[in-house]
C-alpha cells in the first residue's frame, strides 16, 4: 500500500459522520468506493480501521490513500463545473440571506427547507453550495463553521478567512458563543424554566433517516457512542397545557438535540414527525407532533439570535433572524407579538 496522507478533522468537521466528511472533500465519491476503502483498510482514522458511519471529531487525524486524491481529480473537477453553473438567480437568493457582514464573518437567515450541506442523494443546491456567491471582493467562498438541520431556519454563521474559522471554533468550544432559538411545541413543558441533561446516542439508521436516542445520564458511559449533551428551555407564552412558545439554549451542540430534548419530555416541536409522531394530534397530553387546523405542519424550530465576542474587533456581536413566513403565521394565529418579546428569555426570567 502506498504511503497514506494524514488530514487532521477541523472544527467546524466535529462529529461528523465519515461519509460525509468525505464527501465534502471528494463530492462525487460513491457510498460504494467509500465502503471499499473503508473495508480494505485504506482510510484509517488514528491509525484505526473505521466504518463509513463513523463519527468523526475534532483533533483526530485521517488517513486517506494517495489514489484517492489522484483519482478524485476528475470527480474535483466535475464539481468545480457544477459550482460554475451558479446562476444569478442563485447568487441574488443566498446574497438576500445576509444579515451581518464584515471582514470576517457572514451570518445569514437560513430559510427552512434549505440543506446547509450536500446528503447521501449528493444535492448540489444547498448553503456550501451557494456560498459560492458570497465571496464578494474575496476570491474563496466562506466556510461554515456550524451546522443547522435542513428544516431548522435562522441564524448560521460562515467565516471569510481560515484564520475567522479556527477563532469562532476556539469560541464555540469555550461556549463563549450564545445562541437562542424559538421553538413552537406540542404540550408545554412541567416547569416555566429547566435543564435537559440526557444522552443521546445514534440509531445509526444512515442518512436522512438517523434518529438520535435520548439515554439518562448515568447511562452514558455504558452506551457505545453516547454523548453528554444539555439543553436549557424557558416558557415564553403558552396556551393552557396544549402549546407553548419556548426558548431554547444549546449548551452542547448534537445532532438533533434541541428536536429529541424536547421530544423526550413530552413536548415535541410542531412539525417534527421524526420525534412527534405525525399520526398523532396534540390535544394536551404531549407527544403529538401536530396541532391541527390552520396550523401549518412544517418544523417550527428558529435559530432566532446569537452573540458573541467578536475575536478580532473585541465589540460584542448580537444578530436576530426574522421568523420564516410559517412560523410568522402562527404566532400572529395565536397573536403573539414579537416586538415584546425578550432578547435573552433566559436573563428576564432569572431575575
Amino acid at each position: 500500500m502506498n504511503k497514506l496522507l494524514p488530514i487532521a478533522v477541523s472544527q467546524h468537521e466535529d462529529d461528523q459522520r465519515l461519509d460525509k466528511w468525505l464527501k465534502t472533500r471528494y463530492p462525487n465519491l460513491t457510498k460504494v468506493l467509500i465502503a471499499k476503502i473503508c473495508r480494505k483498510g485504506e482510510l484509517r482514522v488514528d491509525s484505526k480501521r473505521v466504518k463509513p458511519n463513523f463519527r468523526v471529531r475534532v483533533g483526530q487525524y485521517i488517513r486517506v490513500p494517495p489514489t484517492l486524491e489522484k483519482n478524485g481529480n476528475k470527480e474535483l473537477n466535475n464539481q468545480m463545473a457544477i459550482e460554475k453553473s451558479l446562476s444569478a438567480e442563485d447568487i441574488q437568493m443566498i446574497q438576500n440571506m445576509v444579515i451581518f457582514k464584515d471582514n470576517y464573518y457572514l451570518i445569514i437567515n437560513k430559510p427552512p427547507g434549505l440543506p446547509v450541506q450536500g446528503g447521501s442523494k449528493l444535492q448540489d443546491r444547498h448553503i456550501d453550495f451557494l456560498s459560492k456567491g458570497l465571496t464578494y471582493e474575496l476570491k474563496t467562498k466562506p466556510k461554515l463553521v456550524h451546522r443547522l438541520d435542513k428544516d431548522t431556519s435562522g441564524i448560521l454563521v460562515l467565516a471569510r478567512t481560515p484564520k475567522a474559522a479556527t477563532e469562532f471554533g476556539k469560541l464555540l468550544k469555550m461556549k463563549q458563543v450564545n445562541k437562542v432559538y424559538w421553538a413552537l411545541t406540542a404540550g408545554v413543558p412541567r416547569d416555566l424554566i429547566g435543564s435537559i441533561s440526557y444522552g443521546l446516542v445514534s440509531t445509526e439508521t444512515g442518512g436522512e433517516g438517523e434518529k438520535m436516542k435520548c439515554l439518562l445520564p448515568e447511562d452514558i458511559k455504558g452506551t457505545v457512542g453516547a454523548k453528554s449533551a444539555q439543553t436549557n428551555f424557558v416558557i415564553i407564552e403558552k396556551l393552557g397545557q396544549r402549546i407553548s412558545w419556548v426558548g431554547l439554549s444549546p449548551v452542547t451542540g448534537r445532532k438533533h438535540q434541541l428536536r429529541a430534548h424536547m421530544a423526550e419530555i413530552g413536548s415535541p416541536i410542531l412539525g417534527d414527525y421524526k420525534y412527534g409522531p405525525k399520526t398523532q394530534t396534540n390535544t394536551g397530553s404531549g407527544w403529538g407532533s401536530r396541532i391541527g387546523g390552520d396550523i401549518s405542519r412544517k418544523l417550527h424550530l428558529h435559530a432566532r439570535s446569537v452573540e458573541f465576542e467578536h475575536p478580532f474587533t473585541r465589540e460584542s456581536v448580537y444578530i436576530e433572524a426574522d421568523l420564516p413566513i410559517h412560523m410568522k403565521k402562527s404566532w400572529d394565529f395565536f397573536g403573539w407579538d414579537l416586538q415584546y418579546a425578550p432578547k435573552d428569555p433566559f436573563l428576564v426570567l432569572q431575575k
